[in-house]
């Protein structure tokens, strides 16, 4: 990275699961560094769901190197996932038409469920569909699978937890982390949310806030998709032999049930 910015900056790894992501600094210039990030990041940028993208560089090998605004902030905690600030954000990502039609435009095809479910089962493993609550999460989630196609299609994160949301010091709020990005089922991201963060006798109020009303076809949709999302977790923590949080997710899946 060094060669792109010189010398005088000085440049750290970001963390994260793929080491592709750094923070440079030089003086009162503060940037976030990322390779091969999507082509989608200059839509969200336009639309105020990421910090600004500054500029995109592509090198000799190919590699694009993308640099947005480094911003001083925090990520959510899990109890304010609750706010309208939240809820306005993401009724603003569902609805946004620019960032669909780019999606549309970079060969993503609308998700229908029945993809999405061979997708989480097949990378199942023998051990974790002998579990007696993924049995039964399965039974489940293939009977009611003609139950649950849905018209509406619009863009979804895909991974909605409170660690992806980034509060600024100036109280500007953006959703980050868009490698999962996909068309399908707002349901996939409003499940998420709700089941892990917003008692239910709360969801109704914080729906209100999103724009949409809780009706016993979204309350399946959601159950359907967080089921299978815990089982693709069950399955990723198991390969990582992470066993503690394994155990969590599936006690978790017990209480979706």
């Amino acid at each position: 990275m060094e060669h792109i910015l010189g010398q005088e900056w000085e440049i750290v790894p970001a963390g994260g699961a793929t080491g592709e992501a750094f923070y440079a600094s030089y003086k009162d210039q503060r940037l976030f560094l990322k390779r091969n990030s999507s082509p989608f990041l200059a839509v969200l940028s336009a639309e105020g769901i990421v910090p600004k993208l500054v500029w995109t560089r592509r090198l000799e090998n190919g590699d694009v190197i993308t640099a947005q605004q480094w911003l001083p902030g925090r990520e959510l905690k899990p109890y304010e996932m609750d706010q309208e600030i939240v809820a306005r954000l993401l009724r603003k990502i569902h609805r946004s038409e620019p960032m669909l039609g780019m999606l549309s435009r970079i060969e993503k095809l609308p998700l229908e469920p029945i993809s999405i479910f061979q997708s989480v089962i097949e990378g199942l493993d023998e051990e974790v569909l002998l579990l007696p609550v993924v049995k039964k999460i399965l039974s489940f989630i293939m009977e009611e699978s003609s139950n649950v196609y849905s018209e509406e299609k619009v863009v979804c994160h895909g991974d909605v937890n409170h660690n992806n949301w980034l509060l600024t010091e100036d109280n500007q709020l953006y959703l980050i982390d868009w490698d999962g990005a996909m068309i399908a089922d707002p349901a996939i991201d409003l499940g998420m949310l709700l089941y892990w963060y917003i008692p239910k006798e709360n969801w109704n109020s914080w729906l209100e806030m999103y724009g949409k009303k809780l009706t016993p076809h979204l309350e399946l949709r959601m159950k359907w998709y967080v089921a299978l999302q815990t089982l693709s977790s069950i399955q990723w923590y198991k390969n990582k032999e992470r066993y503690q949080e394994m155990n969590k997710w599936v006690k978790f899946l017990a209480e979706i049930l």
